[in-house]
């Protein structure tokens, strides 16, 4: 399957959030091929060796990581990054962003992300997931600053680069940012609960857990109690380990709150929509 087809048939959450490591699995393929470009490309004692393919490297680079010799990975990548591949960059600017297999350096991930998204990718191209994450990327590390670093807290900046990655590329992770910028006023737009509540529909939509618990928050506090904890129910189930903690003072400070026919109703309702994936907040 060509990698095109292979984004086109890929839900949108995946596309957006998932996708860069899945582009990378179908490309190479099993990893049962490890390290199989190391005599033509890779020497252990030199590095790369001269004039080798940048695709070949970040190939190798991609089985040397997953079999555990990052420091071969990191050193593969920046060779590919610096030749034009842009999913070396992406890989190195992670590794470097989760001190994964080098020292964690925010700032050097940071460049490397500024690095991606200067590059001319359109919507729609088998590389736009690299560029909607790091897009994303930057929009947090603006939001706050890198201590140490020239990289000072820019919430403006921050929230243009979540704007580019929620319009342009659809990424659920800046659509809820932008949800959140909206709600608290942040980033030098004007507080609307309106817009908020757009954003985080369009998030919740592609499976975006913490986005279907805020909007469901927001239709508890409007009047809409099934429907606003129903949602926060079943956004606590789909929760990753880092959310579940907001997402369950949220809902529990609802459920209680809320009259026992009224919790049964969104018990079944959160059971439908964690079956059915529905998240329209007008249903």
């Amino acid at each position: 399957m060509r990698i095109s087809e292979l984004l086109k048939s890929t839900p949108e959450l995946l596309r957006s959030s998932v996708l860069p490591a899945l582009v990378a699995f179908a490309i190479f393929g099993a990893v049962g091929q490890a390290l199989a470009f190391d005599d033509k490309v890779f020497d252990d004692k030199t590095g790369v060796k001269p004039q080798s393919s940048p695709w070949a490297v970040f190939q190798f680079g991609f089985s040397a990581y997953k079999n555990g010799h990052k420091e071969q990975a990191a050193e593969a990548y920046k060779y590919a990054a610096e030749n034009g591949q842009i999913g070396a960059t992406w890989k190195l600017a992670r590794m470097y962003a989760e001190g994964d297999g080098v020292a964690r350096d925010d700032y050097e991930a940071f460049k490397f992300f500024s690095e991606i998204v200067d590059q001319d990718v359109e919507p729609g191209s088998p590389e736009e997931s690299y560029v909607s994450d790091a897009l994303v990327a930057l929009g947090d590390y603006l939001r706050k600053g890198i201590p140490g670093s020239p990289v000072a807290e820019n919430e403006v900046a921050a929230q243009e680069y979540y704007m580019r990655a929620a319009a342009n590329y659809r990424n659920p992770n800046a659509q809820f940012e932008m949800g959140q910028m909206f709600l608290k006023g942040e980033g030098g737009v004007k507080a609307s609960v309106k817009q908020a509540g757009r954003w985080f529909q369009l998030a919740a939509e592609k499976g975006h857990a913490g986005a279907q618990a805020t909007l469901g928050h927001l239709l508890f506090q409007s009047g809409k109690i099934v429907r606003g904890l129903a949602m926060m129910t079943a956004a606590l189930e789909r929760a990753s380990p880092a959310d579940q903690p907001w997402i369950r003072g949220m809902q529990e400070e609802a459920f209680a709150a809320a009259g026992e026919a009224d919790r049964r109703t969104a018990i079944s309702l959160a059971d439908d929509i964690l079956t059915k994936g529905t998240t329209n907040a007008e249903q």
